[in-house]
């Protein structure tokens, strides 16, 4: 038997012991809770040290994290969900049998506790135990105290422990929490409505990415994991609604980083009768209430650099920005010239020989100009042909009314003046299938039931897409994009650990 396995021997010998008690190790009832640990200690910090309050009954309950046996008395720390609080447990105040049974719990157990609030001598706000009952009995070990959960892919795969031992990960997705909630109040307070929209897609469409792909058996169809929402919400455009927008999943079958994961969390809006620079404007807004609600202002720090989310944020056209960071000319270098550059970078590109020279331009503004983009920039003025939803320039038909917005060298939100000509839009999506016969497999599908809807005539628009968990990754100094997802794909291990209990 493992080392780990006789651990949880000992464990359910104990278990065995307080059934035989008449203890029930995994009650049903409802739990009184009139506190939460945080809540209880700020209440009582005015106590003096050895001052009881035992006229005050309180309640709580939470995992046992440390237990300090003194013989006939303990002390113990509970963590609940607001942090931990001190607990003492005397044999005579609690009585000799449940005494005996508190003997027999162990770190991870979870309890609730009645008594009353003192403070310790050494200054410790605590709770003086006069009963406790067991809620739920750990079979499990905690990590060790002082080296806890440190393995990076064992917090991943492991998040419930990761949870429990690190109070900053709690933190973590607690914020992700209040910017998904503030980023929603700002929208619904500025007349957005929130909708859903299908995840399973006959056509895949929205963005140029590799789908997964399903099959329903009752209707004998392939569909495929939406990669993106905005065909859809667009059709609602077309139905009458002038501001919409979704909070939810899109799936890429594509590779995996510290700033990619194949489910992935994307807020997408429309604003009828707006533009590019509508929800540019917008994109700001939610930005810097983002940051505000990650309770560090407009102005955060992410290691060792200071961002500023004020608005307006830099404004910057990508052919420009290649001069200024590649020393790229545009109209001055060939097609060949460009191959050439591409080739000397770290991009492995496929097909390279049949793109076009703006295409060669984008992937070069990925490699050369991307990572310099440290404070919050709006690149705009994209090629066409990397653009097939975004309306063309009056003035420059070869370039489109779309951004893309860059903050430490991370795409963060991509928005445009939607494209409402079903003619033209026909012809984008025909030039996206002749890539995909190339053997682009990020190439766009042909959509007529959306050709359809923009025959109907949908109002101009803009329409932004951002992505919440590279937000998140910077408003929590987060390295990768695991960090800020709650349970991110990993693969399968053959030697994962099996539990065995008898």
């Amino acid at each position: 038997m493992s080392e780990l396995n006789e651990f949880i021997k000992v464990r359910i010998d104990k278990l065995k012991t307080l059934k035989e008690k008449g203890i029930n190790p995994y009650p049903s009832a409802a739990v009184e809770v009139t506190h939460h640990s945080a809540e209880l200690v700020e209440k009582h910090k005015g106590l003096q040290a050895g001052e009881h309050k035992e006229t005050e009954k309180v309640s709580i309950a939470g995992r046992l994290m440390t237990i300090r046996d003194m013989g006939k008395s303990a002390f113990a720390h509970i963590q609940d969900s607001k942090g931990k609080v001190q607990i003492y447990v005397k044999k005579d105040g609690v009585g000799e049998k449940a005494y005996e049974v508190f003997k027999l719990l162990d770190l991870g157990d979870i309890i609730s506790v009645k008594g009353f609030p003192f403070k310790t001598k050494t200054g410790e706000v605590s709770v003086h135990a006069e009963s406790f009952d067991l809620l739920c009995k750990s079979l499990h070990q905690l990590p060790e105290k002082w080296h806890g959960l440190t393995d990076v892919e064992t917090r991943y795969r492991n998040r419930y422990v990761d949870l429990i031992v690190n109070e900053d990960v709690r933190k973590t997705f607690e914020t992700r929490s209040k910017v998904v909630g503030a980023i929603r109040k700002h929208l619904d307070s500025t007349g957005f409505l929130e909708v859903e929209t299908p995840m399973m897609h006959p056509i895949p469409g929205g963005a140029t990415a590799k789908p997964f792909m399903t099959h329903h058996n009752a209707l004998d169809m392939d569909l495929y994991l939406r990669v993106a929402p905005e065909l859809y919400l667009k059709r609602l455009l077309v139905g009458g609604f002038e501001k919409v927008y979704e909070i939810n999943r899109n799936f890429r079958n594509e590779g995996i980083s510290i700033k990619h994961n194949p489910e992935f969390t994307m807020l997408e809006a429309y604003q009828a009768y707006g533009n590019n620079e509508t929800v540019m404007s917008l994109t700001e807004q939610l930005l810097a209430e983002s940051a505000k609600a990650a309770g560090q202002g407009v102005k955060i720090m992410v290691g060792e650099t200071e961002l500023d989310f004020t608005p307006p944020f830099k404004r910057l056209p990508l052919l420009r920005a290649l001069e200024e960071h590649a020393g790229i000319i545009y109209d001055e270098v060939t097609v060949e010239d460009l191959k050439k550059r591409l080739k000397t970078t770290a991009a492995e590109v496929k097909h390279v020989d049949s793109l076009s020279k703006a295409e060669l331009a984008y992937l070069l503004f990925g490699e050369l100009v991307e990572p310099n983009l440290i404070q919050p920039t709006f690149i705009t003025d994209f090629p066409v042909e990397v653009s097939p939803l975004a309306k063309a320039k009056a003035e420059d038909p070869g370039l489109t009314e779309r951004f893309e917005l860059f903050i430490l060298g991370r795409e963060i939100a991509n928005g445009f003046s939607e494209l409402n000509d079903p003619i033209d839009q026909r012809r984008r999506f025909e030039k996206q299938v002749e890539l995909r016969k190339a053997g682009d497999e990020e190439g766009m599908y042909l959509d007529e039931d959306f050709i359809l809807a923009l025959s109907y005539g949908m109002p101009p628009a803009g329409g932004v897409g951002i992505g919440i968990d590279r937000l998140l990754m910077l408003l929590t100094n987060s390295p990768s994009i695991r960090d800020v997802i709650l349970f991110p794909l990993l693969r399968q291990r053959d030697d994962a650990e099996k539990m065995i209990f008898e």
